[in-house]
């Protein structure tokens, strides 16, 4: 049965969405299904897998049923009456073959459209593999296979170009070791922590993530990237990690790299908290209490001073005296964090406007010497040093406002996707995984209309 021996329903044709065959009766299953019964319109379907020769003999007429996408809620079976032909080519060795289309080839029990849907639910749609297998009614296995085929096609092999990348870690489950009968030593064999590379300031997502968090891998990856895309990178955004540094100063010389600001915030935080600590031990000898005055302001220390009102700031200034010497040296060390906010906050975003060399010069001159004159507060000397050791990449920041929060926010999707998923056994589906769920908003957008 062909095309030409009944007549086709376009309208349903249309409805169903399969490429290469018309629709000629429609019934329901009897459990709540339906049944599509359809016939061959394609005309190439006639020719020969093997030698391509069109064939005009009919050997005889089958019936195939592939599963196919739901329709108004309903699960949807083709009755597929095609024809086998014989191959009228004498030198093939195929002797016959039965019609097939694009969408649906020969022995697949499947439809493209169904399994083009089951990858696109995991890669766009959010869902896990097994989710999407209990909505479409399909394997693990097939849903997994069709979900790498999607993504295959939807992901870009290249990364997008862009002036400006960030570079973070993100920890993925337990590092691996294999004992070596040869050596008798153990060997690393999976790395607990991924780096991912991100798109800083265009919105692409993620580029890709390598294994191990040392210098050689994060070099490779970048050495590995076409030459184009390397000599517009313009800009490498990073926390306080040396080993990053050196990678970028050997894969992308040219680029300058920018620290992160949340991460020197951070650091100047981490520091007045080791310095309340321990200065809390030598008035108390031991931590602080209720009803302690360095206890009642322990969270006004952690606040910004343009979030505090005028009773607070009084508050925190008059509790930390109450304390003496040791209240003073805390109030100092929270200045100290907030001359450095300061500094980070030339940037334009901040004050409209572009700051310039001698604005950061005075702005880093009061922060180092503020620090200077207290020689006897160690937290704030490390702080100082370690900002003379990250300047360039500190400047850098105060001069492009470009930061890592790309990285940060790629980072919770990465564990999100994770958490959906129970885990990951495979690392090579985490990352692909990965990318898929932090490149839906950009290829979304970039889809037409």
């Amino acid at each position: 049965m062909n095309s030409n021996d009944t007549d086709i329903n376009t309208a349903a044709t249309r409805l169903l969405g399969v490429e290469g065959v018309g629709v000629i009766h429609v019934e329901d299953d009897g459990i709540g299904g339906t049944v599509v019964h359809v016939v061959t319109t394609d005309e190439s379907a006639r020719a020969c897998p093997t030698c391509g020769v069109f064939s005009s003999a009919r050997k005889e007429r089958v019936a195939t049923g592939p599963r196919h996408l739901p329709c108004g809620g309903r699960p949807t079976v083709i009755r597929w009456h095609k024809t086998r032909w014989r191959c009228s080519e004498s030198r093939c060795p195929r002797a016959s073959f039965t019609e097939q289309t694009p969408q649906m080839p020969a022995r697949m029990r499947i439809t493209q459209p169904l399994r083009h849907e089951a990858g696109k639910a995991v890669a766009d749609g959010g869902r896990t593999v097994v989710q999407a297998g209990r909505d479409l009614g399909l394997s693990w296995p097939i849903v997994h296979r069709a979900l790498i085929t999607y993504a295959t096609q939807a992901l870009d092999e290249h990364p997008a170009p862009t002036e400006a990348i960030g570079i973070d870690e993100t920890r993925r489950g337990k590092p691996v070791w294999k004992h070596n009968p040869t050596t008798g030593k153990w060997e690393l064999i999976a790395d607990a922590w991924h780096i991912g590379f991100v798109d800083a300031i265009g919105g692409h997502g993620l580029f890709g993530q390598v294994e191990g968090r040392n210098s050689a891998s994060v070099a490779a990856w970048l050495t590995a990237q076409p030459e184009h895309w390397k000599a517009q990178v313009k800009y490498v955004a990073i926390d306080l990690c040396s080993t990053f540094r050196a990678a970028v100063r050997q894969a992308l010389p040219d680029a300058t790299v920018v620290v992160d600001c949340f991460h020197i915030v951070q650091l100047a935080q981490r520091h007045l908290a080791d310095l309340r600590r321990r200065l809390t031990w030598k008035q108390h000898g031991r931590r602080a209490r209720k009803g302690d005055a360095i206890y009642t302001v322990r969270k006004l220390l952690r606040r910004n001073k343009e979030d505090l009102t005028p009773e607070q700031l009084t508050a925190l200034k008059g509790e930390l005296t109450q304390m003496g010497t040791y209240g003073r040296q805390i109030h100092q060390a929270w200045q100290a964090k907030e001359l450095l906010r300061d500094l980070l906050r030339l940037t334009f975003k901040h004050t409209h406007i572009t700051p310039d060399r001698t604005a950061i010069s005075a702005a880093r001159y009061r922060f180092q010497n503020f620090c200077a004159d207290r020689p006897h507060l160690p937290e704030l000397l490390t702080l100082a040093e370690t900002v003379d050791q990250w300047w360039h990449g500190i400047e850098a920041y105060i001069r492009t406002g470009i930061t890592n929060a790309a990285s940060e926010g790629n980072n919770r999707l990465i564990k999100l996707e994770a958490r959906n998923a129970f885990g990951f056994r495979n690392r090579e589906n985490q990352r692909l995984r990965s990318r898929c769920a932090t490149t839906r908003r950009s290829r979304r957008q970039a889809l037409p209309g």
